[in-house]
């Protein structure tokens, strides 16, 4: 079935979806909302015990970050392959699948006595679980709401990830806190296993009937996507373009530049190698021809932009918080409520509210809202601001992504017929992670970028700071300065025998240009919210299901 076909599936699957809706949504929304809450839980968490989970398994800091770009890579790259897999087996069937895989990576983690038992537990088992879980939730949804429900549908889903995101960091403190981090990881076992007792109350389309995968596609898709992936994550570390100092290097350049332009020739022979299948009348692991789709073109371009300034917000926060305010996990938790407020506000309230409001107008009220959130924050983050001040801009932000998550993945499922929306929801989930990969990355680099500028120069420039420790600076801070409280770094100035007025004037240097960093990276991501209102023509200007309200 070509790109250009109807967007709606058979008259007789949208009754057997209505009777199922009507039968059990609550519980539907019920168990895919709590699948979505713990693939997005698991990093947040997992970002904020790093030192503890390192102690505990007698590993580094290091080895615990490899763990978490294993676990994104192993997600990244099988989306589109989980996708596909649904389809032929069946949504239902392979959403359990993923969850029984993703309960023994989870007990295998909270077992874990060192880091190589850890990587196979949480960056493989519980990476490949994810794969298999999150398309099928997106095609799980399709198949259990007619589409003028979807919208609110999807809104929930997408805010319950969102809100796993934002409450990671209290969750992750409180538990790290007062018991272990392995609690999170016992506990999500209990968890998949309610949703498995309730699985069965999920209606189910039929599976597609196919036989066969693709195999050299999937090589193809896992190689590709793996080599952007991975580059883009390496980029913080290894450099763009220029590697770090003491950094490995290929013919002068960092090894990211070839990972990039690497996963983007394989993904070209991918796609062709995929349009070879089609012209042989073969079954391709991923139709070429569907991103002539328009309208499944603009929601995936928007998911791609939403996850890119969601991630690079979330990045820039949470330190405005933990470090320049040294706040606790806890405390920094606490502060991100606003953010699950305007979530759950516009989520459930705007598919309610407005049911017949354009998507395309609703993704550009959210990404204003967003817009507005990111130049409060730059406005108000300065050396005397307070916790107080994210209040405001997070509530907006939090609004500004419920918008978006109340449009977009009904948006992007009803493109398409409905038997192809695991597919869909493969490639949705890929947009998903590759935004959210560079949004980190990006924001991550400009960061470090302004903070070590800034820094060397106001070292260089300061009559305080003697001539020896101007000199001893310069070569210090060449691979790029880290981000660290007052705290940390006047401990590291008074071990390293800095005179206490030398290190009283570095560390008020540190401050402004702390500040400095923060506002140039939340204006990056809010320039990318304003590119990504060029986009928004390509949705659609009529919500969901509209065609099938009138005629009722």
């Amino acid at each position: 079935m070509s790109a250009s076909d109807s967007t709606r599936g058979p008259s007789g699957g949208a009754a057997s979806v209505g009777a199922a809706a009507a039968a059990g949504g609550g519980l539907v929304l019920a168990v895919l909302g709590a699948s979505q809450f713990l693939m997005a839980l698991d990093s947040s968490v997992m970002n904020v015990s790093i030192a503890s989970v390192a102690a505990s398994l007698h590993t580094t800091v290091t080895g615990i970050q490899t763990a978490i770009t294993l676990y994104t890579l192993v997600m990244a790259t099988l989306m589109i392959t989980g996708g596909k897999l649904g389809a032929i087996v069946g949504r239902r069937r392979i959403f359990a699948l993923g969850c029984a895989i993703y309960a023994c990576g989870s007990l295998t983690t909270a077992l874990a006595p060192n880091l190589p038992v850890m990587l196979v537990g949480w960056s493989l088992l519980e990476g490949i679980g994810a794969a298999l879980i999150m398309p099928a939730i997106v095609a799980l949804v399709a198949g259990n709401f007619v589409a003028a429900r979807r919208p609110a549908a999807y809104g929930l889903i997408a805010a319950a990830g969102a809100m796993a995101i934002a409450a990671g960091p209290l969750i992750g403190g409180a538990v790290t806190t007062y018991a272990s981090w392995r609690y999170v990881f016992a506990a999500e076992v209990v968890i998949v296993a309610v949703i498995l007792v309730f699985v069965r109350r999920v209606h189910d389309a039929p599976a597609a009937g196919h036989t066969h995968i693709d195999l050299p596609g999937v090589a193809g898709s896992v190689v590709g996507l793996g080599m952007l992936v991975f580059g883009v994550l390496q980029s913080s570390r290894w450099g763009w373009v220029q590697p770090h100092p003491g950094q490995p290097s290929l013919l002068g350049v960092s090894p990211v530049l070839w990972l990039l332009l690497g996963g983007g020739l394989v993904l070209y022979c991918f796609l062709r190698w995929e349009e070879r299948l089609l012209k042989q009348g073969r079954e391709p692991l991923l139709d070429p021809t569907i991103f002539g789709n328009r309208q499944l073109r603009g929601g995936l371009i928007a998911f791609f932009f939403q996850y890119l300034i969601q991630s690079g917000a979330f990045f820039v926060i949470p330190l405005f918080l933990s470090i320049v305010l040294e706040l606790s996990a806890l405390g920094t938790g606490v502060r991100l409520v606003p953010l699950s407020i305007g979530l759950l506000l516009t989520a459930i309230l705007v598919p309610r509210l407005l049911p017949r409001a354009s998507p395309r107008h609703i993704v550009q009220a959210g990404l204003l809202a967003l817009l507005v959130g990111l130049v409060l924050l730059i406005a108000g983050i300065d050396l005397d601001a307070a916790a107080g001040v994210v209040l405001v801009p997070l509530l907006l932000a939090g609004l500004g992504i419920g918008a978006l998550a109340s449009q977009l993945g009904s948006v992007t499922v009803s493109a398409m017929p409905d038997e192809r929306s695991a597919e869909v929801g493969g490639l949705q989930n890929t947009a998903m992670f590759l935004g959210s990969s560079l949004g980190t990355a990006l924001v991550g680099a400009v960061l470090i970028a302004a903070l070590t500028a800034s820094l060397s120069s106001g070292i260089a420039n300061s009559p305080d700071v003697p001539q020896s420790v101007k000199e001893n600076a310069s070569v210090q801070l060449a691979a790029g300065v880290p981000f660290v409280s007052d705290t940390q770094l006047k401990s590291e100035l008074t071990k390293a025998g800095v005179p206490p007025d030398s290190a009283t004037a570095v560390v008020d240097l540190n401050r402004t240009a702390r500040i400095k960093g923060l506002d140039a990276s939340l204006a990056v991501v809010a320039i990318i919210a304003v590119l990504a209102l060029f986009f928004t023509p390509l949705l659609p200007s009529r919500p969901a299901g509209a065609e099938a309200a009138a005629s009722t």
